[in-house]
């Protein structure tokens, strides 16, 4: 819209006779016509991060920077981060021989936008080339080969690239290191090798650890939390930590603000940079409205936080969108569906970034759903899930009463007791905080027979 705008004003500049300015009028409005439905957001979303000093981003496919595609990524994005094109085996997937025609074209479209660019990824157990993961390395050639491989690809960009993910997934879900190339060939002070190499190769590209999981406080968040501590102690360059955040409907961590500000509070910034929230597919209207609360408590948790430099999102279509194949019978995880039309996640990320109110206002602050999971002859699985809109709980509540002789046998992430029919159930020392816009789930099985009716649930 922007260019076919400048295109107009040129043309009336110009003075062209009023038969070529009508052509091109009549061209423009064809266009015009045939474009997707405008956004509701009156302000790009990059100008709203803009002036609040924040990152907006997206990760792009390089081949697709073209069309409708390129104009969205160009116009709503101050960040790009290529989804592939840096990665070890994109770049020399035979040894000695190159390929950066994706890497460059990324770089040079975000140059001609004004975007910042986020290199990712250097040191990575996946996604490899395969002489290298192949290969029967001594820990000295291993040493060399990653040292080599830094120099080269950073050095390429130097001055050029904003930030970097130097190493990425680092860590088991029990906060373990993960068992890798590099961690086996080299032990744990790999990921301070790398840094150090990083900022030999670009003084000025602020460097990042990135890993997923990490969004909340769990064991895998507190070991990079401790690694990170013990990087700024011993003085290894250390400039941020990436939080991926590919996250599922209606599980945005209730401990993400005060997971980002522990980081913070170490003297790093904090990225949230590969942000998506997937659903079971058909998306509805209310997994598209639980989605679009779900976008706005992370971006909010990022805004409650001066150290966290924003978000960007993991590619912004559903055509562009990694989760289908990797997550069969789930996707709809990013703010534009595949037809390049702004979802209500889109504008609850405008809403959050202070674009205005451009989705209804809650009737229900808070709610509970109570819904059964699986069903057998004698037992049964539930689950409650707790949302705030336009409110904030710091504990919480939940009852209901059974109508046809049901028996809880156990709960998960919640105390509950059974008096009665009558069930109560209240947050765990660990979840009782839920953000507006944010939402905690609970489980429990029971035992039923004859009926297993769904009751109404009450918060108190």
């Amino acid at each position: 819209m922007r260019s076919l705008r400048t295109t107009l004003r040129t043309t009336l500049r110009t003075g062209l006779p009023l038969g070529a300015l009508l052509t091109g009028v009549a061209t423009i409005g064809a266009l015009l016509l045939t474009a997707p439905a405008a956004h509701a957001a009156e302000t790009p979303l990059r100008d709203l991060a803009a002036a609040k000093g924040k990152v907006i981003g997206t990760a792009v496919t390089g081949s697709k920077l073209t069309g409708t595609y390129g104009d969205i990524a160009g116009s709503e994005f101050n960040a790009l981060t290529p989804g592939n094109a840096m990665k070890w085996g994109s770049v020399e997937p035979t040894r000695g021989s190159f390929n950066w025609a994706e890497a460059d074209q990324i770089v040079d479209f975000a140059e001609a936008h004004g975007q910042q660019v986020r290199g990712h990824t250097l040191v990575w157990h996946s996604q490899n080339p395969s002489w290298l993961t192949n290969g029967s390395w001594t820990s000295a050639e291993l040493s060399q080969l990653m040292n080599d491989h830094i120099a080269l690809e950073v050095g390429r960009y130097k001055g050029r690239l904003a930030t970097w993910d130097v190493v990425n997934e680092a860590f088991n879900e029990d906060g373990t290191y993960r068992q890798t190339l590099w961690y086996n060939g080299l032990g744990a002070d790999y990921i301070a090798q790398a840094l150090t190499a990083a900022r030999a190769a670009d003084p000025s590209a602020k460097l990042y650890i990135n890993d997923y999981n990490v969004e909340g406080v769990n064991a895998k968040s507190t070991a990079l939390y401790n690694l990170v501590k013990s990087l700024k102690e011993r003085g290894v360059p250390i400039d941020g930590v990436g939080l991926q955040a590919h996250l599922i409907l209606g599980q945005v961590p209730s401990t993400m603000q005060q997971n980002i500000q522990r980081f913070a509070d170490l003297g790093v910034d904090v990225a949230i940079t590969e942000l998506d929230i997937r659903m079971q597919l058909p998306s509805d209207s209310a997994k598209l409205t639980q989605q679009a609360a779900d976008y706005k408590a992370v971006m909010n948790a990022c805004l409650a936080v001066s150290r966290c430099v924003g978000a960007t999102v993991w590619g912004f279509t559903d055509s562009d969108s990694w989760v289908p194949s990797t997550f069969p019978g789930q996707g709809a995880a990013t703010p534009y569906d595949e037809n390049y039309a702004p979802k209500p996640a889109y504008h609850a990320i405008a809403e959050s970034l202070g674009g205005g109110t451009t989705t209804p206002p809650p009737t229900d602050a808070c709610t509970a759903a109570y819904s059964v999971t699986s069903q057998w002859n004698t037992g049964f699985t539930g689950q409650v899930r707790i949302a705030c809109s336009g409110a904030a709980l710091s504990s919480w509540k939940a009852s209901w009463t059974f109508g046809a002789g049901q028996q809880l046998t156990q709960a998960w992430n919640a105390s509950c007791t059974q008096s009665g029919a009558t069930v109560t159930c209240s947050n765990a020392s660990y979840n009782g905080t839920v953000p507006d816009g944010g939402s905690v789930t609970f489980g429990f099985n029971g035992s039923w027979s004859g009926s297993n009716p769904v009751p109404a649930v009450t918060l108190g």
